[in-house]
């Protein structure tokens, strides 16, 4: 689906109601813009304890010694301090 959209004076552009039905967004709900290239692809927010869980049940996949879970997570505990 391809649909056109003006930007405001503001910098707004307002999702089109076909889009808003497809992927169940409400008012006031959250999105998050990720920016690939040069193309933004907008997506629901996920529910951080939603993904926690959803991180936290993978199945461990093991590389050499260390898994890819424990990896991830020690590469977010650096990007922390």
């Amino acid at each position: 689906m391809i649909m056109r959209r003006e930007i405001g004076e503001k910098g707004q552009v307002v999702i089109p109601k076909d889009i808003r039905e497809m992927l169940k967004l409400k008012r006031g709900e959250r999105v998050v813009f990720e920016v690939r290239g040069n193309e933004v692809v907008l997506r629901q927010e996920q529910d951080p304890i939603e993904f926690l869980e959803n991180f936290l049940n993978t199945p461990k996949i093991k590389r050499g010694k260390k898994s890819i879970k424990k990896m991830i997570l020690e590469q977010y505990e650096e990007g922390l301090h």
